[in-house]
């Protein structure tokens, strides 16, 4: 079974939390018995999250060697430059080595529902949108990508991975994919 949830902002990727006071968690969304995260989204993130039965479903979709394409909408804070869309192009170092070659290209700002809470606004700094997809999945890589060349992430909101589309999900809906 293969679940393709829209994960809202401020929900961790697991189904229990010990934190106090606990946080959101996917428990909340009535999903099926016995199915866990092909992989993560931080808890800052929004959008397409895969759940699965199937232990190695979620490796070919979440292990590097299967280079799997994510796709994500990031609100970067600035105004891209050729530069800095070719660095990202090119592959970013960071701090646990270079990134492989990202395919991006800056976009409209795409049709999505509002954010609780809302993503700070200052008239003074511009921001923009990228379409970014990248083939491998480090710890918060497209955040840290982006920093890296002076875009520091607004918000991050994924709508792919491989042949998986967020498609008209709202935040919190679930649909099968099989």
């Amino acid at each position: 079974m293969l679940i393709a949830l829209n994960k809202p902002y401020g929900v961790l990727c697991q189904f229990t939390d010990r934190s106090v006071p606990p946080r959101r968690t996917l428990a909340e969304f009535g999903l099926p018995a016995d199915v866990y995260p092909a992989g993560r989204l931080d808890h800052d993130s929004e959008g397409l999250l895969l759940l699965t039965d199937d232990g190695g479903l979620a490796h070919r979709l979440t292990d590097p060697r299967h280079k799997q394409p994510k796709t994500y909408w990031v609100q970067v804070e600035g105004d891209p430059d050729d530069a800095q869309l070719a660095a990202l192009r090119d592959g970013v170092v960071l701090n646990d080595g270079p990134t492989r070659p990202a395919q991006v290209q800056r976009i409209d700002a795409p049709p999505l529902w509002p954010r609780d809470p809302p993503v700070r606004y200052r008239k003074s700094v511009p921001d923009a949108w990228l379409q970014l997809t990248i083939r491998e999945g480090r710890n918060r890589q497209v955040r840290r990508m982006t920093a890296a060349v002076g875009l520091p992430t607004l918000r991050l909101v994924r709508v792919a991975i491989g042949g998986h589309r967020l498609g008209e999900l709202a935040p919190g809906q679930w649909r099968r994919c099989d």
